[in-house]
């Protein structure tokens, strides 16, 4: 028995320790971004990990700089993820629910064609938006949210899986009380699927607040930093002149600590209904 408890412990010991050199490894870069963030630096790459002088230069410089407008892009970026969070969060949950609840012509087929779709990754068809959205004189943040919500469609798989895990006797005992399709999914589906509301709108708030491809392609030709996203003004502001990546590169670093910021709270506050969201749409597909 001793024996037995003497390899028990020391599979455990193991096994923290591994769990501990991974989590050095993932935290490494993170740990290095913050304090190169704090970092006086004017010579371009920050070659040590702690700073030899803190200041907060960088985040004051990166607020006020009149070349680069980091708060225009914020708020162009929170707009465009809030809208495309609403809309694809609505598309999502209703082709969620009407393929895990009605059955109809083509359903199947139209699952099959959905999933071979997904395969494809979205940045094969950015040529062809960007033409798109140039005949209607949409390359602005408009057209960037069409594009983020007109792809949410195909991302039902997840919520379906979590609705086919609700009992289908809900939705029969409602409708013997008389009850539509529509007022089984406002008051039976909509409550008991939370958990993959908010994973969906997370996923979908996340999405257009980190893309940069997308981002790039379709509000590049404007020329109008104001009209920037988060992403693609933190891009341009490093490789938009010879000599910006050094001038500037420890103001990009402050940028994208702080723009991790708003998506490192919610994940924090959401992360309950995150992990079911994630586990409960995996049950059935």
């Amino acid at each position: 028995m001793n024996s037995y408890h003497a390899k028990r412990r020391l599979s455990l010991v193991l096994r923290y320790l591994l769990l501990t050199l991974l989590a050095v490894i993932w935290l490494f870069p993170i740990v290095w971004i913050i304090l190169a963030s704090f970092s006086y630096n004017d010579t371009g790459f920050v070659s040590t990990i702690w700073p030899e002088q803190f200041t907060l230069s960088n985040y004051t410089g990166i607020l006020n700089n009149p070349q680069y407008p980091f708060l225009d892009w914020i708020r162009n970026t929170f707009l465009v993820s809030i809208v495309s969070m609403i809309l694809s969060t609505f598309v999502t949950i209703t082709v969620a629910y009407a393929l895990s609840r009605l059955r109809f012509a083509f359903r199947k087929p139209f699952l099959q064609i959905a999933l071979v779709l997904g395969m494809f990754p979205g940045f094969m068809s950015m040529i062809a938006l960007y033409y798109i959205l140039k005949s209607f004189n949409m390359l602005n943040l408009a057209g960037l949210t069409l594009v983020y919500v007109g792809g949410a469609g195909l991302g039902f798989y997840i919520a379906k899986g979590f609705f086919d895990t609700i009992p289908v006797a809900l939705d029969e005992a409602a409708e013997i009380d008389g009850a539509t399709k529509f007022q089984s999914f406002i008051h039976i589906g909509l409550p008991m699927s939370r958990p993959m509301i908010v994973y969906t709108a997370l996923m979908a708030f996340m999405g257009p607040w980190i893309d940069f491809i997308f981002s790039g392609i379709i509000l590049s030709s404007s020329g109008n930093p104001k009209t920037y996203t988060i992403a693609y003004g933190l891009y341009n502001m490093v490789h938009s002149s010879k000599g910006a990546s050094t001038t500037f590169f420890t103001q990009f670093i402050a940028g994208c600590v702080i723009i991790a910021i708003p998506i490192t709270v919610l994940f924090i506050i959401m992360q309950r209904f995150y992990v079911n969201g994630i586990t409960a749409g995996a049950d059935k597909g």
